[in-house]
């Protein structure tokens, strides 16, 4: 896997990926940015929210659920001193399908986070990572 990142300006940063996408990161106004994009650090949440879900979801349907959503929202901590690490990562997820058991649910984001996650897998080797989960029934 590759990806480049380019410097724009001042702290903006055009990263692109092998797979032909394009995201633009950038800093707060205080750092010398303008707020056009996430944070770098962000990113890495996002990843991680995105490739738990992405695994979630493929468990999910793999065993034949009637799953209709899946929102993950993250809330992590970093530790104050550089380099300022994730010490604390909670991912609660929100999966909306027909007829869905927890037990289906929560077996997906056990088998993503200890197995199938290479993110929060890497991740969790600095920090403490936590999950927990709503099931909502479709209408």
């Amino acid at each position: 896997m590759k990806v480049r990142v380019k410097w724009v300006e001042e702290v903006s940063f055009l990263a692109q990926s092998e797979s032909g996408h394009a995201v633009l990161m950038d800093g707060p106004p205080e750092g010398g940015g303008r707020n056009l994009g996430p944070r770098p650090m962000e990113m890495v949440l996002m990843g991680t929210a995105g490739c738990s879900a992405y695994d979630v979801i493929h468990i999910l349907k793999k065993g034949r659920a009637d799953v209709r959503d899946c929102v993950v929202d993250v809330d992590a901590e970093r530790a104050d001193t550089e380099p300022k690490v994730f010490t604390k990562i909670h991912l609660h997820y929100t999966v909306t399908g027909k007829d869905l058991k927890a037990e289906q649910v929560e077996r997906a984001i056990k088998l993503s986070a200890e197995k199938y996650c290479s993110a929060s897998i890497m991740l969790a080797k600095s920090a403490i990572i936590t999950h927990d989960f709503v099931v909502i029934e479709a209408q």
